[in-house]
């Protein structure tokens, strides 16, 4: 369940961020405080679905547009596998691999 409450508001952030809103400007848009938007995308609470449906209106998103993790699932997925892949390197190949990724990831970020 705790997984499913963090996935539902990291998706919610995605989303509010997708939309160049702020925490606050999206609590202003639904009627809550902006420390409730915070609780609920750090995975500390959950909406109520009349809150959802709210967000779902003031984010111009269908309501099931919210629990679309599988893409969030992936990329946790490929993290787990990266990590296994590491440990299984010894220390020195460990360290090649690390300045391979980390300027496969730079170079990625500027295009």
């Amino acid at each position: 369940m705790e997984n499913t409450k963090a996935l539902l508001g990291a998706r919610i952030r995605e989303i509010r961020k997708a939309r160049g809103l702020t925490q606050e400007q999206l609590a202003e848009m639904i009627d809550v405080e902006q420390k409730h938007v915070s609780r609920i995308e750090s995975g500390k609470n959950y909406p109520s679905i009349d809150l959802l449906e709210k967000m779902a209106a003031a984010l111009k998103v269908p309501l099931m547009g919210f629990f679309d993790f599988m893409h969030m699932q992936d990329v946790d997925e490929s993290a787990v596998n990266l990590e296994k892949m590491l440990l299984e390197l010894d220390r020195d190949s460990r360290k090649i691999a690390y300045r391979l990724i980390r300027a496969t990831i730079k170079v990625l970020k500027d295009i």
